[in-house]
């Protein structure tokens, strides 16, 4: 496990009850690579399991929140590019599930651009808040894959099934305004004024009993149907099957060629 002193891709504080994680790669717009993810479960499980903590906020570096996967890094070759290894059985992302997992309460401070994965980053929060600048995108679909579990198993809670269907298979962005309007947000603010609305709102919450706040998160997911293990294991097996295809590899070839795809179904 990555210790915090060894966080290299965010930062990560604690103040009056409140931890602070910060996605740290702003020349990259908080794109996920590898070792980003595992930072990212890391903070989680440790704010989790600090009797220290009660309430988390999670936000990036300006300009953006976090816009999803380091497909550049990834495709080509600046860091090694980890194989894919076959598996039996398929396993929700870590990170993910940490994020799911927490039992305090997490405030997303959306400051800009969560798209792809940024966007589930957004979705495992119980609280969003935005900023003017923010913008969200389940790109998923335009590189020929599926969303990770925040899109299938949380968004329709939220938005509404024909609305996250519209958002999954479109892969079209909103600004902050409309985010507000189909409540995936629950205000938008300034931007100069996010992170104080979001402290603010932590603090309160902070201030009430740990106890209390846990179970009360407790029951919130209770009235929230299904598994995300189980969702989330089949949305991993399926992206895995098509990581294979011509599809997905003209999605992220034309991503970084700067044109439009060419989907064939194969």
């Amino acid at each position: 496990m990555i210790q915090i002193a060894d966080f290299e891709c965010l930062l990560y504080e604690v103040q009056n009850h409140v931890a602070q994680i910060t996605l740290n790669r702003p020349e990259r717009r908080n794109a996920l690579n590898p070792r980003a993810y595992a930072e990212v479960e890391a903070a989680f499980k440790h704010a989790n399991a600090d009797p220290e903590v009660r309430c988390v906020i999670v936000t990036g570096s300006d300009p953006a929140f976090c816009s999803g996967e380091d497909v550049k890094e990834m495709m080509t070759g600046e860091t090694p590019k980890t194989p894919r290894p076959v598996r039996v059985r398929f396993e929700p992302t870590p990170a993910a599930m940490a994020a799911i997992d927490c039992e305090k309460p997490v405030i997303a401070a959306v400051n800009g651009s969560a798209v792809g994965w940024g966007m589930e980053l957004a979705l495992y929060a119980d609280i969003r808040i935005a900023s003017e600048k923010a913008v969200f995108a389940e790109l998923f679909i335009k590189r020929g894959l599926i969303c990770d579990v925040g899109g299938l198993w949380k968004l329709p809670s939220i938005v509404g099934p024909a609305k996250a269907a519209e958002l999954l298979f479109t892969g079209d962005p909103i600004n902050a305004v409309e985010a507000e309007r189909i409540g995936l947000v629950t205000e938008t603010v300034p931007h100069a004024d996010l992170m104080p609305r979001a402290k603010a709102m932590a603090a309160r919450i902070a201030a009430n009993p740990p106890l209390a706040l846990r179970y009360m998160k407790q029951g919130l997911r209770r009235t929230t149907n299904g598994d995300p293990r189980e969702v989330g294991s089949w949305a991993i097996e399926i992206i895995y099957r098509l990581f294979e295809t011509e599809d997905h590899r003209e999605g992220v070839k034309s991503f970084l060629e700067k044109r439009p795809a060419i989907f064939t179904g194969r």
